[in-house]
């Protein structure tokens, strides 16, 4: 009313009849003891004292606004927030489901996914960018303590043509020495390409050549390109890439760990829903905790 300055209008306004508007009025001014609007005046205007309501409902409104603007970041500042650093190859694993877990138990939490490798993972971790990390490199470093979640085997990925995609039996490492092998990733350094390039040495064995790549992705296109096989975690094989075999390796020593890091001491309730949910993926699919 006091906007509109007349009946109609404020009442098509509240979207409510002409009548119930005037009554509300009548019994304000009755509460306040004061006439609010000069009734003789065209349009309406307000008096002394519709003024001065005037203004302090609006300095009313006005804090109220505020206040709810503060209340709203106050529940953001006060909300849980968890950051899952990971390397690129566990996404092929079972950290997906994990965190798909995690999410239908903390649907409250801001979740934040990274990919970082396992170097870039303890740096984060002491920054307090992450609150856990999922890596490969069997790192040690007094800040970080570090959880073995498995040992995962590994594969030979092989173009889908290869002479030894046919082969009947689990390849060996000898079988692999006249081939052009790809490693990733390239940097930085200690990696999961050292760890590839450990085995071969262990056994005394070099590969015809090396080419050296950024990421998963790339190794497998070269793979595919029928230019070099590559050795990858088993649960890569989950990933469909046209013209790429896998094949079993027996070698006992050809394991990847998959390796939980946290800050040292960190005993937060959701490191330990990240635990619980990593234990009860791991039962579900047959797979032996820190083996």
């Amino acid at each position: 009313m006091a906007r509109e300055r007349n009946f109609t209008r404020a009442a098509e306004k509240l979207h409510i009849a002409q009548p119930p508007l005037s009554r509300a009025i009548q019994q304000l001014e009755e509460e306040c003891g004061a006439a609010l609007f000069d009734r003789a005046s065209r349009p309406l205007a307000l008096t002394d004292a519709g003024r001065l309501l005037f203004e302090q409902a609006v300095q009313v409104l006005d804090r109220m606004d505020e206040t709810a603007e503060m209340m709203k970041r106050l529940r953001e500042a006060e909300r849980t927030r968890f950051g899952i650093g990971f390397v690129a190859s566990t996404l092929y694993g079972y950290l997906p489901e994990v965190i798909r877990g995690y999410r239908a138990a903390r649907p409250e939490v801001e979740l934040t996914l990274v990919e970082l490798t396992t170097m870039e993972q303890l740096a984060a971790l002491k920054e307090g960018r992450i609150d856990i990390g999922f890596g490969r490199i069997r790192l040690d470093d007094p800040a970080i303590e570090r959880t073995l979640l498995r040992n995962e085997r590994l594969r030979v990925a092989v173009p889908a043509r290869h002479r030894l995609a046919a082969r009947r039996r689990p390849l060996r490492l000898d079988d692999l020495t006249g081939e052009a092998l790809v490693i990733y990733p390239r940097a930085p350094r200690p990696s999961y390409a050292d760890q590839v390039l450990a085995l071969f040495r262990g056994r005394g064995l070099k590969p015809a050549a090396l080419h050296e790549v950024r990421e998963l992705q790339t190794a497998l296109g070269l793979v595919a390109a029928e230019a070099a096989v590559c050795l990858v975690p088993a649960s890569v094989e989950r990933l469909r890439r046209d013209n790429v075999s896998y094949l079993p390796l027996d070698e006992p020593e050809a394991v990847s760990p998959v390796i939980m890091s946290t800050r040292k001491g960190d005993r937060s309730a959701e490191i330990g829903l990240i635990l619980r949910l990593v234990r009860e993926m791991y039962r579900k699919v047959g797979i032996a905790f820190g083996a």
